[in-house]
């Protein structure tokens, strides 16, 4: 009997290093406003003038920025913007959809501005949709929606779950894109929830307000909870079409383990984007967080280099389904 391979160790450790990364990314979405204001106010040279709950948050952001620069002005500036279009240290990198929504609605290809959309580019080209699993600051208060919707079931309340066409995000973008060119404006970002994000913490942080887009988001949450899980990513999101498309073909993508699967389905129930791992469809939707490989209970998941899933492989070894046909000779 060959031996049964077993997925690299670090695999089983993604998810957790994914909503690390994510924590990560959001936290800095905070931070940034943060910096911001404080440096208005270092180059104002208006300490004195301050009021109270300002003065607080300025010597709070100089306890924690006086270990890295004496010169809070200019030199807290090697990370800007969000993760719509952002500036570190000094490379400009944006989302691909503020790219082609900047196209659209300027009629123009401006190259140094969709340069900065190479690095995400290539990023979904290898692999995949990692920008909705891995960085997208919307992700993280999604799957926390997720969570949320697990414990009110607890207690008899049932989460929403209906299906709906996936197609339907792809007429989401192109709409989005054509408005764009229509009004000469980037409209695709009023509905963009990544781009609601950072904008919202900004003007909360920054200029203490909201704008209509927070409604709109707390909408795309209670979506989530009362009629579709994950309902806007699957269904609506135009960034989540674009990186799909992309990323159809990546380089990188999660395969079965045939011979170590038990076809307990536990893959299937985690997946926030209802793929189907258990029967080999990933697709182009999945985004590699490797949420099914961390609870998959006999190491039946893995990464593997390939740019198409494999067709279904049939019922796991370790399952019933498979030992009933060894039992019966078929």
């Amino acid at each position: 009997m060959s031996e049964i391979s077993k997925p690299f160790f670090i695999w089983r450790h993604l998810n957790k290093a994914r909503w690390l990364v994510l924590l990560t990314v959001f936290l800095m979405l905070i931070i940034l406003p943060f910096i911001h204001v404080y440096q208005t106010f270092v180059a104002s040279f208006s300490y004195d003038l301050l009021e109270p709950s300002e003065k607080s948050l300025y010597n709070i952001m100089e306890m924690l920025t006086t270990p890295f620069t004496n010169d809070p002005a200019n030199g807290l500036e090697n990370v800007k913007g969000t993760t719509w279009s952002g500036n570190f240290f000094g490379y400009q990198i944006s989302d691909p959809l503020a790219v082609a929504g900047q196209v659209f609605s300027g009629l123009t290809f401006y190259w140094p501005f969709i340069l900065t959309a190479l690095i995400p580019v290539v990023a979904t080209l290898l692999f995949g949709r990692f920008f909705c699993g891995w960085i997208c600051p919307a992700t993280f208060l999604y799957e926390l929606n997720t969570t949320l919707s697990l414990w009110m079931h607890r207690f008899g309340f049932k989460a929403g779950t209906r299906k709906f066409d996936r197609r339907m995000k792809y007429i989401v973008l192109a709409v989005g894109l054509v408005l764009s060119a229509i009004s000469g404006s980037v409209l695709i970002s009023v509905i963009y929830p990544p781009a609601i994000i950072g904008r919202e913490l900004y003007f909360g942080i920054a200029l203490g307000g909201f704008g209509a887009g927070l409604v709109f988001f707390v909408i795309t949450l209670l979506f989530d909870l009362l009629v579709a899980r994950r309902g806007f990513c699957r269904y609506l999101c135009p960034g989540g079409a674009l990186y799909s498309l992309l990323g159809r073909y990546r380089l990188f993508r999660i395969k079965r383990i045939i011979e170590n699967c038990n076809d307990c389905a536990k893959c299937n129930a985690v997946c926030e984007f209802g793929l189907d791992p258990l029967h080999d469809d990933f697709g182009q939707e999945c985004n590699n967080c490797a949420a099914c490989i961390a609870i998959c209970p006999t190491d039946a998941m893995t990464f593997v280099t390939s740019i198409s899933d494999l067709e279904f492989q049939g019922a796991g070894h370790l399952g019933k389904s498979y030992k009933r046909s060894q039992d019966s000779g078929e």
